[in-house]
């Protein structure tokens, strides 16, 4: 019996120890990941972005995100064998000491099958420089994990079909786009951690800006307080020897040069929502900026009995003539039922310039649209920094809450809502705007909010009663 006791032990023992040196099974119990990595593996999208600051944990996710699929043991996807894929770096230096590390930190050594050095010892792999791991897969085949920098130029990058490329770091354009071409053939994922120092680079507009328009793209920002084993003095430390635009970045993994931003107010994660069923009560307007060979863009907005605005439905799309865009406006509206006026008419607000009739043309855009059904107001104020003043007011928050929200379908709007700066002198980039001056002339078109008057305090009705006697008795 005392054997068998001891027997156990050891095995306990042997166990606890092979534990603490499988690194993805700490990881994989909670003992060493956050909710935002693990929201990271759990999303289907196939082009993944993890923006965040310096010790937030992004690196860490990226690598298990490798190790799982090379290994065949996703926890939230499907399985396959012989999976091939890259780690892509800025420098062969940056691999070495970053991304490299990591990976070899969650790969236990006898997944390993082999190891191809370009440089250094394969049997003290972490000092030198890692051309490819071949690892064993579940399934009983063997996959890679080749390893590329961004010094070695975009044609170094060629010829491969791949599973899935991570980049630790932001890469350059065409390093990335060679890179997409590499995970078309087998459908493959793109996924990348970084820290975005480079100001708005493709990424910004690409990706951050274009999530709404490509179903594929998934991003999330990651800071110092999202990683639990970050602890407070550290925090405070890293904080004390950077300026407010280096924090911005570093620590909130935040795009550089937000400071150019028109709208630095708009915050995706509060005035964003999810649709819901609007009301009749609650429909207000339609405003339209037109467009033939430009888009035209359309929004339906909605107003509840706080006075919230709701931006709830879209119609963005260029190359189109009057006839579809009439219908299209009109099916939407017959879709989410809304309100006609007693002709049988959609009434909505529209830009000025709708009215003027050009030489080749006999009638306005305005008479074209009432033609079809449509009764456009072009009486609106156009006034550019009213206008924004305007739609600042609505995106503040007040007492902790905005007064505009915008339905998650509405993609355009958001979009040009992250992607609009100020350019040279005062006057905001004159590019990709339509959604956002048709969202300028409806709030203008709203009556001015003028603080509620406060009531006169007894001191003051005293006051002023004094006041009324002094004046009878100097009359009389």
């Amino acid at each position: 019996m005392r054997e068998i006791v001891e027997k156990l032990k050891r095995v306990e023992t042997e166990l606890a120890k092979r534990k603490k040196q499988d690194a993805l099974a700490r990881y994989n119990t909670g003992e060493t990941v956050h909710k935002k990595q693990v929201a990271f593996h759990k999303s289907p999208k196939r082009s993944r972005w993890v923006f965040g600051g310096n010790r937030s944990g992004k690196t860490e996710c990226g690598a298990v995100e490798c190790v799982y699929m090379a290994r065949g043991v996703h926890p939230y996807r499907q399985n396959k064998p012989d999976v091939c894929g890259w780690v892509v770096s800025l420098s062969t230096q940056v691999q070495r000491d970053v991304a490299q590390k990591k990976i070899l930190h969650y790969l236990r050594k006898d997944w390993i099958e082999d190891i191809v050095m370009l440089s250094g010892r394969k049997d003290s792999p972490e000092s030198g420089i890692i051309d490819l791991i071949r690892i064993k897969n579940v399934f009983g085949g063997s996959s890679v994990i080749g390893f590329k920098s961004c010094d070695q130029g975009r044609e170094k990058f060629q010829g491969t079909s791949l599973d899935f490329v991570w980049f630790d770091e932001e890469p350059p354009k065409d390093i990335y786009l060679e890179c997409r071409m590499r995970v078309l053939d087998k459908r493959g994922d793109i996924f990348a951690t970084m820290t975005p120092l480079k100001g708005l680079t493709f990424v910004y507009n690409d990706i951050f800006c274009n999530r709404g328009n490509d179903p594929e793209i998934w991003y999330e920002f990651m800071e110092w307080s999202d990683n639990p084993y970050l602890n407070g003095e550290e925090i405070s430390l890293l904080e004390g020897c950077m300026d407010e635009r280096a924090l911005q970045s570093r620590r909130y993994g935040r795009f550089a040069a937000e400071e150019g931003l028109v709208y630095p107010e708009f915050d995706e994660s509060i005035h964003v929502i999810e649709p819901f069923d609007v009301p009749a009560e609650w429909q207000d307007n339609i405003s339209i900026d037109p467009g033939l060979n430009n888009p035209l863009s359309a929004h339906w907005y909605a107003v509840d009995f706080d006075d919230n605005v709701y931006v709830i439905y879209e119609h963005y799309e260029a190359g189109r003539d009057i006839d579809y865009h009439a219908a299209k406006i009109k099916e939407i509206c017959g879709r989410i039922g809304w309100k006609r006026d007693s002709g049988g008419r959609v009434c909505a607000l529209i830009d000025s310039a709708a009215k003027q009739k050009t030489l080749s043309a006999l009638q306005s855009v305005a008479d074209l649209f009432y033609q079809r059904g449509i009764l456009v107001n072009p009486d609106v104020n156009k006034d550019l920094f009213s206008g924004i003043a305007r739609v600042k007011s609505y995106l503040n928050q007040q007492n902790g809450l905005p007064n505009i929200y915008i339905f998650n379908n509405c993609v355009k709007l958001i979009s040009e809502l992250k992607g609009y700066f100020w350019g040279s002198g005062d006057a905001p980039r004159k590019a990709d705007d339509h959604a956002l001056d048709e969202m300028r002339y409806y709030l203008m078109s709203r009556p001015h909010k003028v603080p509620p008057k406060q009531g006169k305090t007894a001191i003051q009705k005293d006051k002023e009663s004094l006041l009324r006697r002094l004046k009878r008795t100097r009359g009389k």
